[in-house]
């Protein structure tokens, strides 16, 4: 491969400290990443943010958040973003339902410690992710939802496109393991799914932004892990846990976001019991890439009032 295209926040992420860990959860191996002067210390303090990234990224996605983050606090803020099991280097679960996910990242926040003052953060499928473990009793001062799955994906104008994606995932498992490894890791189809997400026309960016798809969109343990993460992330929203989301929720969503519309991003925030929507102008699914400055000023804002 390639030597890595640099990132345009790269003078900031020089300057954001960073500490690699990992940690036990039900006897597998969880790798998670710290940033900020607080790195290294203690856990608990309180502001710490947890933060969830997306399907068949890793913790990459959410680095450029994080040195934000890191950077616009007024007293110093950590930041630990894990890879989710079964992508990155991190151990797979024995089941990639959303059962396991939540079990999981319980155990993730027990095991370094962090309680209700910590801010949990999802981004996309982490959305899902983190909204069902604060549904089912996580707690949490502030609820921060980037780019939120709020409505189903096998519903409405979606449907098409995900049952094709359902397709090319079973597909990929069903094949004999070289076939099926090569079909899932297809240079080709990561980079059409990166520029069908990508809405920057900044070349730099959009270098760096597809650079970053294919170093890191296809680091999955197997192929069970991805085609059970996918499967989760189409059968299941945030919505369908509003009801149950007492704690604040900062939703962060995008103009053009192909995957939820701003009407059902609007439809999720009025079902929450205290919901604030965000939404970045002129960009799509990829929030955390093209905009990682407008989403961490907007939860530094809500941090310093919740």
């Amino acid at each position: 491969m390639q030597p890595p295209v640099l990132s345009p926040y790269q003078s900031l992420m020089a300057a954001t400290p960073v500490v690699h860990r990992t940690v036990q959860v039900a006897d597998r191996t969880t790798h998670f990443w710290e940033y900020g002067p607080a790195a290294g210390t203690s856990a608990g303090t309180p502001a710490t943010v947890l933060a969830v990234h997306g399907f068949r990224g890793d913790h990459h996605g959410l680095e450029s958040i994080a040195a934000h983050l890191v950077a616009g606090h007024p007293s110093g803020v950590r930041v630990i973003v894990p890879d989710l099991p079964g992508f990155g280097v991190s151990d797979p679960l024995p089941t990639s339902d959303l059962d396991g996910y939540v079990h999981w990242l319980e155990g993730f926040r027990a095991a370094l410690g962090l309680d209700r003052r910590t801010v949990v953060l999802g981004h996309s499928f982490g959305s899902i992710v983190v909204s069902a473990a604060v549904a089912a009793g996580l707690d949490t001062r502030l609820l921060v939802l980037v780019n939120p799955i709020a409505a189903p994906a096998l519903q409405g104008p979606r449907a098409v496109g995900t049952g094709i994606a359902i397709a090319y995932y079973r597909l990929g498992a069903w094949l004999p393991r070289p076939l099926g490894l090569g079909l899932l890791r297809n240079r080709v189809i990561v980079r059409a799914m990166s520029i069908a997400m990508l809405k920057s026309r900044r070349p730099s960016l959009r270098r760096w932004v597809h650079d970053q798809h294919d170093r890191y969109f296809s680091a999955f343990a197997n192929r069970t892990s991805v085609l059970e993460a996918f499967r989760t992330s189409v059968t299941h929203d945030v919505a369908q846990f509003a009801d149950r989301i007492a704690v604040p929720v900062l939703l962060v969503a995008a103009e053009h976001d192909d995957i939820t519309a701003v009407p059902e991003q609007r439809a999720l925030a009025d079902r929450l019991a205290d919901a604030e929507l965000v939404v970045v102008p002129g960009v799509g699914h990829l929030v955390h890439y093209e905009t990682p400055a407008a989403a961490a000023a907007a939860v530094l804002r809500r941090m310093a009032t919740s």
